[in-house]
């Protein structure tokens, strides 16, 4: 298994290189040159398999042996035996033919806890195999911090920044970053939106002069290819709960980077008989106004209950325009380099093949209040605002109930209480191993929107 830029401006690598990297040099996102397939029968021959075991199934072709297996299926089963619950991503009934696919049993109560659990379990065994120290830096809407840091706080070869928006994540997500403790632990809260901490994340790795000769910043982020090939497992984990691979399932998924319906997108190329893929966004709709109106134009940033879909740019969106492009990278660079200048759209044939790959949904705050105190009312069961978006989405464009709807539930409620209080309702109490998270001391340190403020405390603070 060989990767590919989406800019189609730099050589082959292997799993391990894309795996340090995140980005590549031209610019680009890593993506497989090619997909393993499945038929019918091997995905039902799996059907039998714990998570961890299915897992290693869908997982392997990716790391093509660059891991031994035996310490890939540790790995794998390490990360999965610290979620709370025995089959890691149980469905549970939102009554008729629709099902909530709880993603948040992991460590830090959200579903980045899947890739980012195994990801930094990876990167010690590579940086030990090596020898090696990195530097991770990262930004995040909410989820992927918390999730980050204790995926990686252990590791002796890493030292890990990440942005958050100052002001602008919930505080429960704030204090499972910012009370994590080590000496290789940097929080940043950064003045100004996910947007920008994007873009500080993505200069600072375009220009990595700032960091001393022997190191090298590694990603985090969702650009990383090791967290889209492990969210891919969980799409095939739920069909077969449901009758597939004989029947079709239809999945609807919250998203803002557009990462995690990537990996449903990549499941369906690799053989999951899926029906309908739905984009679910809220008012930060890029991702729905180009799937419906073929507009794909940045507008103004709202703030809204779901704030880790208050994202403006969706990166990962550019591993799927790829496709779109037939893996044309030029093609692809100069339609991203317009991007943010005017109102971008697709021929008529692309869009034609949008719209058959994919249906979406913008919904507002009010809506996803509304479906929260709903979904409570009628079947007893709590769902974050982001799970609220997926259900209200699936709701609107389920084009064929008699397909099984799974909306993945991104989140535990309990880290929203502002949206639940909305709703009417009183928030739920954290897990046992987070109850005493309100007394814990907090560190991190608030900083300028600025990509020179961030690299220099980057390059004072990393241990030497």
């Amino acid at each position: 298994m060989k990767y590919i830029s989406t800019r189609g401006n730099c050589p082959e690598q292997s799993f391990e290189q894309v795996l340090l990297a995140g980005m590549a040099p031209d610019g680009g996102l890593y993506v497989p040159a090619n997909l393993p397939h499945y038929s019918v029968e091997e995905i039902n021959s799996w059907k039998s398999l714990n998570y961890a075991e299915l897992a290693m199934k869908i997982v392997a072709p990716f790391v093509n042996g660059e891991i031994p297996d035996a310490e890939l299926q540790r790995i794998i089963e390490e990360s999965y035996s610290e979620f709370d619950h025995d089959e890691v991503a149980p469905l549970s009934s939102l009554g008729g033919n629709d099902y909530l696919l709880e993603l948040y049993h992991g460590p830090t109560l959200a579903f980045k806890d899947f890739a980012l659990q195994v990801l930094g379990r990876l990167l010690d065994y590579v940086l030990k195999e090596n020898d090696q120290r990195v530097v991770i830096l990262g930004a995040t809407s909410g989820d992927t911090g918390s999730a980050a840091l204790e995926g990686c706080r252990h590791s002796d070869h890493v030292d890990i920044f990440i942005l958050h928006p100052h002001n602008r994540v919930s505080e429960v997500q704030r204090r499972q970053m910012t009370t994590v403790m080590g000496d290789n632990v940097f929080n940043l809260a950064v003045e100004g939106n996910f947007d920008d901490c994007q873009s500080i994340v993505k200069a600072a790795f375009a220009d990595q002069s700032f960091l001393p000769e022997d190191r090298q910043l590694v990603a985090v982020n969702s650009i990383n290819w090791a967290r889209i090939m492990m969210q891919i497992v969980y799409y095939f984990s739920a069909a077969l709960k449901v009758g597939g691979p004989e029947n079709e399932v239809s999945f609807s998924v919250p998203t803002g980077n557009f990462g995690d319906i990537f990996a449903g997108y990549l499941a369906k190329k690799m053989g999951l008989p899926i029906s309908q893929l739905i984009v679910a966004t809220n008012k930060n709709d890029i991702l729905h106004r180009f799937i419906s109106r073929n507009d794909y134009s940045a507008t103004n940033l709202s703030h809204t209950y779901s704030p880790s879909m208050d994202i403006l740019v969706s990166s990962n969106f550019e591993r799927y325009l790829f496709d779109l492009f037939a893996r044309d990278g030029e093609a692809l660079t100069e339609f991203m380099s317009r991007f943010g200048k005017e109102a971008l759209s697709v021929t008529n044939k692309q869009f034609s093949e949008v719209q058959s790959c994919f249906s979406s949904a913008s919904v507002d705050d009010d809506q996803t209040c509304a479906v929260i105190a709903q979904v409570k009312q009628d079947i007893g069961k709590l769902l974050d605002p982001h799970s609220a978006v997926g259900v209200k989405a699936a709701r609107d464009c389920n084009n064929n109930p008699d397909i099984p709807m799974i909306t993945l539930a991104t989140a535990h409620p309990a880290k929203f209480s502002d949206a639940i209080a909305a709703a009417g309702l009183e928030t739920p109490e954290l897990p046992p191993h987070l109850q005493d998270l309100f007394q814990r001391e907090e560190h991190y340190s608030v900083v300028n929107n600025s990509l020179s403020e961030v690299t220099e405390f980057v390059a004072s603070h990393a241990r030497k």
